[in-house]
């Protein structure tokens, strides 16, 4: 080991948990074995192969040397943030304050570094992406969190309270990532009451301290209820907006990517956005983390979203296709349920997203076992998560049958 790496950077093996479960999974399908990889989290079709939007690939091919070659704004080019921001919230009339950011975890990384010091703890709902728990370590806080609430059931409203009131009294802030609607891993997302419960804690938390809630907004366009989705968008956009009018309000803002949205996984682009708030020293503080951590993003993935934001030829074949692979990953769910309930197992409750978690008491072990059966999944300490969008509904049976022997 070199002398020259600092003992704290020494403890590493170096491997993601995901992408190694991936890579042995590919490997023995490589070597002509019959596998089931539901580690993957990036959309596949029935044959394997990598699913890319139509749409994206033409508006891709037909940017021009000005939109790809030359530097992009350090925090991004304004036109793109307020297309985006527009995407998801239709009729804003500005972005606010807000910066691009290589993908959805640049802009994880970039709320950290404004919102929490070294030592301090982020809140999350569990079980959630695991390298939440790299950004919060590279970036020198904890991940804390509490459970998300089992489908059909309330919100703890008390241990909510709780548990935020105690973060809160120990470092006089609190920011809470919160990954709805379409959760990653559970394939879930909270009910009306539960926003409403959730917008009602924060508001009360910030009379005694700084609060920051972050919408992590990742699998909108891949759901069974899009019009669920519409109606949590505009949730948390009624909050925001009264909170904004506030002194001392809650500040709502959202991390962004076109990573599954458009299926541009490998363009790294995404944005921190805040579309209620004109703060000016905040716009400084993001600019200022945009060029001492990556300078800035590409330009290609920018200019193709305020491309596709004038076109709505382009945005109706968008939709259509989301329509299209939204039905793929609801037929895989309902065939995984079935398979499951078959076998005398709980079933699936999937709502969107990529992914669903099933139960396991020793998720590890259960991973391994499952292995010997030619089926992959992503340990986690809350369970299982369950690639829905690597797997075809015909492998459900099988899944399930290993899963039952597994556990």
């Amino acid at each position: 080991m070199l002398d020259q790496l600092i003992p704290s950077r020494r403890a590493f093996d170096g491997t993601d948990i995901i992408f190694a479960l991936n890579a042995e999974a590919q490997k023995r399908a490589a070597a002509g074995e019959s596998v089931v990889n539901a580690t993957v989290g990036a959309l596949l079709d029935d044959g394997g192969k990598l699913v890319v939007l139509e749409t994206i690939m033409e508006l891709w091919r037909g940017l021009t040397p000005p939109e790809v070659a030359p530097y992009a704004p350090i925090a991004g080019d304004p036109a793109y943030l307020k297309a985006l921001v527009d995407r998801h919230w239709p009729g804003l009339g500005g972005q606010g304050v807000g910066c691009a950011t290589p993908g959805g975890s640049g802009a994880l990384t970039l709320s950290i570094r404004q919102f929490l010091e070294p030592g301090q703890a982020l809140l999350t709902l569990a079980p959630y992406w695991g390298p939440y728990d790299t950004l919060a370590y590279e970036n020198g806080v904890r991940v804390e969190t509490l459970p998300y609430p089992e489908p059909a059931h309330m919100l703890d409203e008390t241990r909510w309270r709780q548990k935020c009131e105690e973060l809160m009294a120990a470092q006089g802030r609190l920011m809470l990532w919160l990954n709805d609607p379409c959760h990653n891993p559970t394939g879930r997302s909270s009910s009306a009451a539960g926003r409403k419960t959730v917008a009602a804690i924060l508001r009360d938390l910030s009379k005694k301290g700084p609060v920051t809630l972050l919408l992590d907004l990742a699998y909108l366009d891949y759901t069974r209820e899009p019009a669920s989705v519409r109606e949590a968008l505009d949730d948390y956009r009624a909050f925001a907006e009264e909170e904004s009018q506030r002194e001392g309000g809650v500040l709502v803002g959202a991390a962004l990517s076109l990573s599954k949205a458009f299926t541009l996984y490998g363009g790294r682009a995404g944005a921190l956005v805040f579309p209620w708030c004109q703060d000016p020293a905040l716009q400084a503080a993001l600019a200022v983390s945009c060029r001492g951590i990556y300078s800035n993003c590409a330009r290609a993935p920018q200019s193709l979203m305020v491309k596709l934001a004038k076109d709505e030829g382009a945005q109706a074949r968008l939709a259509a296709e989301h329509e299209r692979w939204s039905a793929v990953l609801e037929a895989r769910a309902m065939a995984l349920h079935h398979a499951l309930k078959a076998h005398q197992l709980p079933g699936i409750t999937w709502q969107g997203g990529f992914f669903v978690t099933l139960d396991a008491e020793d998720p590890r072990a259960v991973c391994e076992r499952l292995k010997e059966e030619g089926v992959y999944v992503v340990p986690m300490p809350e369970g299982l998560r369950v690639g829905i969008c690597g797997m075809k509904a015909e492998d459900a049976p099988r899944f399930a049958a290993a899963y039952k022997k597994a556990l």
